[in-house]
């Protein structure tokens, strides 16, 4: 049975079919697109997404 998660989209996202990501925090990170909840997601642990994350900000 797969764990209930739950998705929190960007504030960048717009609800007109714009860039629309959403994010999910467990044991690890799960990114999916919202206009496309059923299709493909990318997982990566927890300290690569804060690394990735760290990087975005400015002054980075």
């Amino acid at each position: 049975m797969s764990e209930a998660k739950h998705w929190i989209r960007s504030s960048y996202s717009d609800d007109e079919g714009g860039a629309c990501v959403e994010v999910a925090f467990t044991a690890r990170i799960h990114i999916r697109d919202s206009k496309n909840p059923e299709g493909p997601r990318l997982t990566v642990p927890a300290p690569a997404w804060s690394a990735f994350i760290a990087e975005l900000r400015p002054g980075a």
